[in-house]
């Protein structure tokens, strides 16, 4: 397993995400996903499934210590008061001791950057987290709050694949030591994974699409992901993408597709986002 080591964290480059994942179906699929090997587990108050997460986590029975977990406070929660509370739920939501890493989930405008900056690196002070970090912030954002923060932040997690070229975010969170971590890792899956571009890297590497997109991903420096899946069988199959290695002709190909600038997470409370 490649690990991401960003300022003192070391992220698992290959996580489960668990977005769409409830009740029994979460518990379980978080328990088989540790079992068979994954070793970096993202939630999120949103989500709703901090509790299932946890469950999934103790059943599995593996060490806390083995296990990089993350979680991440709602864009509505970041005041001071609200953002530190909203943090100590999820940690007593979730049940297993301190997270890994907590994320400011999406910026919010109407509070003070460095407010919600400032409480982002109180938690990590009052021993809910180990270490801190954002989720969908733009290269200015990147470089305002790292600028601001009493501590490292060590990831800014967003969407990133084939199809959305996330150079300005990459180049930002390198000049400060930050990891990237992609969140629907191969887009929506078919278009992405029927692309000639992509199928053809998968029949010379006897791999699936998927395997290829996330092999892509994860060969770039300090870039990891988390695909999210609730079909068992594919949790093997985005795990298993370590024993092979992308032409450098397959890379720039693939990274040529990003230019197409196709997002598909664009919320209305959505920051400005980069140009490509």
């Amino acid at each position: 397993m490649k690990i991401i080591d960003a300022s003192g964290a070391k992220i698992p480059a290959i996580g489960l995400g668990t977005y769409t994942l409830e009740g029994q179906d979460c518990v379980d699929m978080v328990a088989r996903a540790i079992e068979i090997g994954y070793r970096h587990i993202d939630t999120a108050y949103m989500y709703g499934n901090e509790r299932e997460v946890g469950e999934g986590i103790r059943k599995s029975g593996i060490a806390r210590e083995e296990l990089f977990v993350t979680s991440k406070v709602w864009w509505t929660d970041l005041a001071e008061s609200d953002l530190l509370a909203s943090a100590r739920r999820s940690v007593e939501t979730i049940g297993i001791g301190a997270l890994d890493l907590l994320l400011i989930h999406w910026p919010n405008p109407d509070v003070a950057l460095e407010e919600s900056i400032d409480a982002l690196c109180m938690t990590a002070d009052q021993g809910l987290t180990q270490h801190v970090g954002v989720a969908n912030f733009p290269s200015t954002l990147v470089d305002e709050a790292s600028a601001m923060a009493a501590r490292p932040l060590v990831c800014n997690q967003v969407e990133y694949h084939p199809f959305l070229s996330q150079e300005a975010v990459l180049s930002a969170c390198r000049r400060h030591g930050m990891g990237l971590v992609a969140y629907s890792p191969i887009g929506r899956g078919g278009e992405v994974l029927n692309h000639p571009v992509i199928r053809e890297a998968a029949d010379r590497h006897g791999k699936s699409p998927a395997q290829i997109v996330l092999r892509w991903e994860i060969e770039q420096d300090g870039v990891g992901a988390i695909p999210r899946t609730s079909k068992p069988e594919r949790l093997a199959e985005n795990l298993d993408i370590f024993d092979f290695e992308l032409t450098d002709d397959e890379n720039a190909a693939i990274t040529a597709l990003t230019l197409r600038c196709e997002r598909l997470i664009n919320p209305s409370f959505a920051p400005h986002w980069d140009r490509a």
